[in-house]
């Protein structure tokens, strides 16, 4: 049975809180463009440490399963709840998502004109750490796309009278057509935990030929196949800028021998044409998609250990049930952990969607 351990550090200097946190109910994960988050339980009788050792706000916690680094963020919250202590905590990136540009423009780094999403990004975690307090040493990889934010016409701008929130500056970027994509990971920097925000373009992870999840080997369950056409659409008009007949219009459909069925894509802010008729393309490939596993339970095994796959990379799920063979490749967008206590085994989520719903920038 794995042995999983936690800590707990001070945010601002990295000092050492507590060396082995006694907390139970513990699930931890991480997930594609969005923070990880970590849920936990503290007994009453170790609320003392609250004071000192586990302050929201000011405490990073750590998890290692056998000795490795698997999750780092921070605490935000601690709130008895009748005979319980919970502890809920977040990833690296849910910092950003309480700071704000109080100076403008990234601290005049923008305004951004036809600028890679990807430095934005870059700029944003700048400039919150730059900050009086603000350092929480984390570390974002040098990644360079060929998508664009901002145009000569629309720069992209973060006005410091709106004290636009910082996360949501690096929200913005990823939903750019094309944009790049973000997770986090956390590993030791001279013996303190240091986060690192891994940025992935044209896209975050790879398709992993050398794992894979299969039912009766490594699949312990999984939810039911879906097979949905609420959704489903192989015609999608996109309607752009503009009013009535001027408006800007793109259509991108196929014959596939199933009857006709259409979404209609709005994206009143989109003047090129050129790019409507991408979103378009993109948009009717994600939807002609059936059948989709969303999410399985695994089990630590040669065929993909712990830790050897990331958020983002596509694996092959093959899954043989009363109800349906499947058998595609499937992209992980997120994981999660629960480990052992007491009777209960280790459980491993992993959260997926179908690998053909994603188009990427080139």
């Amino acid at each position: 049975m794995p042995a999983y351990r936690y800590r707990s550090w001070n945010a601002l200097t990295g000092a050492l809180l507590a060396a082995d946190l006694p907390l139970s109910s513990v699930t931890f994960g991480l997930g594609l463009n969005a923070a990880g988050d970590l849920d936990g339980h503290l007994a009453p009788r170790f609320a003392h440490l609250l004071a000192d050792q586990l302050t929201p706000g000011n405490t990073l916690l750590t998890c290692e399963r056998d000795g490795a680094l698997l999750w780092g963020g921070l605490i935000w919250r601690a709130v008895p709840e009748g005979s319980t202590y919970p502890i809920e905590a977040a990833g690296w990136g849910s910092y950003l998502h309480r700071r704000h540009d109080t100076h403008g423009n990234l601290g005049g780094r923008g305004p951004y004109v036809n600028a890679d999403p990807c430095q934005v990004i870059r700029d944003a975690w700048a400039y919150a750490q730059e900050q009086p307090d603000g350092n929480l040493r984390v570390t974002v990889e040098p990644t360079t796309s060929r998508a664009k934010a901002g145009s000569t016409a629309e720069p992209y701008r973060t006005d410091w009278w709106e004290a636009p929130v910082l996360g949501e500056v690096v929200s913005a970027m990823t939903r750019i057509e094309g944009g790049p994509e973000w997770t986090e990971t956390t590993s030791w920097s001279n013996g303190q935990p240091a986060g690192r925000i891994r940025i992935g373009w044209p896209r975050l992870g790879t398709r992993r030929f050398d794992l894979s999840f299969t039912s009766g080997i490594n699949v312990a369950t999984s939810v039911p196949v879906s097979y949905d056409a609420d959704e489903y659409a192989q015609v999608v008009i996109a309607l752009g800028a503009g009013e009535g007949r001027s408006r800007r219009r793109a259509t991108d459909g196929i014959r596939n021998g199933r009857l006709r069925l259409e979404h209609v894509l709005e994206a009143p802010a989109e003047k090129g044409t050129d790019r409507l008729a991408a979103r378009a393309r993109t948009e009717r490939t994600s939807r002609q998609v059936l059948g989709e596993v969303t999410e399985l339970q695994v089990i630590d095994h040669p065929a993909a250990p712990i830790g050897s796959w990331q958020v983002g990379d596509d694996v092959r799920v093959s899954l043989h049930d009363q109800w349906t063979d499947f058998d595609g490749w499937c992209r992980i967008t997120g994981w999660s952990i629960r480990p052992p206590q007491g009777t209960q085994a280790e459980q491993i989520t992993l959260t997926l969607a179908r690998a053909d719903r994603f188009t990427y920038g080139s």
